[in-house]
């Protein structure tokens, strides 16, 4: 079952007097239950997709449905709030709050959400328990591996309880054995019946994934299981 829907959209930006085509037209699906690769060099366009994906930004031709609404209908607080409810991101450089604690960070977004202090409280230990972080909880980033960091990202990533998941280049920093500990994590999450999308070049992610598509100077090529090899 399909939850994000990209149909014949691209993205153009004017640079000056020239326009620059970040994306192609491209039609595809993200579906619940599965994890999507998107992979391509730098600048191929794939954090353009991933971008549109996720509601940071609207395609400036063709449509982008996510859960069931038309993005481009959307006024910037409904889209806010769609990506706030709907959509979880995980980002290369974590992108945690350094003043605050491990479970600071994770609580952030339910505090967005103005929950009640009990419900916060309930499921920051839940999605810190998920990613087997408890222990670490009042850490602040600085103390924590880059394994440890990642896996903060993505308990705060899920505490919202996101139908969608998107990660840019989660692993790009990590070394094979917190590699490996991440990918299980966002497998299982699939496998749980979540959306899960990542953008990465890395070959070791391959085995994790359901489905690939490789984006290459803009344009969007589904690629099968035998030709999931990365160019190499």
């Amino acid at each position: 079952m399909s939850i994000v829907e990209l149909s014949e959209a691209n993205k153009i930006y004017r640079t000056g007097d020239q326009m620059v085509t970040a994306l192609d037209k491209t039609s595809l699906a993200l579906n619940l239950g599965e994890l999507l690769l998107i992979i391509g060099p730098s600048g191929s366009g794939k954090t353009t997709l991933l971008s549109l994906l996720g509601c940071l930004i609207n395609p400036t031709e063709g449509r982008l449905l996510v859960d069931g609404r038309e993005v481009n209908t959307l006024s910037a607080n409904a889209m806010a709030a769609l990506r706030l409810n709907t959509i979880g991101f995980v980002f290369q450089q974590f992108n945690l709050l350094s003043p605050l604690t491990a479970e600071q960070n994770v609580a952030f977004p339910l505090k967005m959400q103005k929950l009640s202090s009990n419900e916060i409280s309930r499921k920051t230990r839940e999605a810190l328990e998920k990613v087997k972080m408890t222990h670490r909880r009042k850490n602040l980033p600085r103390t924590l591996s880059g394994g440890e960091q990642q896996r903060i990202a993505i308990a705060r990533a899920l505490v919202t309880n996101p139908k969608i998941v998107l990660c840019d280049e989660p692993t790009a920093s990590l070394d094979k054995d917190s590699l490996a500990i991440v990918m299980e994590e966002l497998r299982l999450l699939a496998i749980d019946g979540k959306a899960v999308a990542v953008v990465t070049h890395d070959p070791r992610l391959q085995k994790y994934a359901d489905r690939a598509v490789e984006v290459n100077n803009g344009k969007v090529i589904p690629l099968n299981k035998q030709s999931m090899d990365f160019g190499r």
